[in-house]
């Protein structure tokens, strides 16, 4: 009646046990270490998504903003050859031509334009006195001259503007240049 099969003893059958669970806690440090692993990873990719999104956004509302700044160009560019040929006519208008109110009227009116031009960032460039520069002015012609230094600015033609930091419309200038030292020497030479 002997059995050939003991029952395991209670000190064996623990060491068997707490072996298995050293098994199964490796299994579950490595699958905790993987999902860590996978959450970092999906942290990244939801930090890059969020950055993309914030870029694009600040790249819509740049584009945007320079579609209406196009759009207003456009426009401005209109108003802009309305004004110089308003400052012209007033420029022709005798002092006796019009009664005092209809010249304060012009007057009014143009100080309106001015107005709005400043409203919507515009200004007029400064050229006269200073170098040539073509980055926001055009020379039309170039005049000899013995009072302003070579490439110096002398008269404007037509008015040029920019809208905050941009050109809107370069001005265009008469540059000065030195009278040729060439053409004088030959003249002393020809009256000796």
């Amino acid at each position: 009646f002997f059995s050939t099969h003991t029952p395991p003893s209670p000190i064996l059958s623990g060491l068997v046990g707490s072996e298995m669970c050293i098994r199964d806690s490796s299994q579950l440090a490595e699958q905790l270490s993987e999902a860590i692993r996978e959450i970092d990873q999906f942290k990244l990719i939801a930090q890059r998504a969020q950055a993309d999104l914030m870029n694009y956004r600040k790249r819509a509302t740049d584009e945007i903003e320079e579609t209406r700044r196009n759009a207003n160009t456009g426009l401005l560019l209109k108003v802009l050859s309305v004004i110089d040929d308003f400052e012209r006519a007033m420029a022709l208008i005798p002092d006796d031509a019009v009664a005092p109110g209809w010249l304060e009227g012009l007057q009014l009116v143009h100080k309106g334009m001015q107005t709005m031009l400043e409203a919507e960032g515009v200004k007029r460039i400064d050229t006269v006195g200073r170098k040539f520069d073509t980055r926001d002015t055009e020379a039309l012609i170039y005049e000899d001259s013995d009072s302003a230094a070579e490439d110096e600015v002398i008269r404007v033609i037509r008015e040029g503007y920019m809208q905050r930091d941009r050109v809107l419309r370069p001005a265009q200038v008469v540059v000065a240049k030195q009278a040729n030292q060439h053409s004088d020497e030959s003249e002393g030479e020809n009256n000796a």
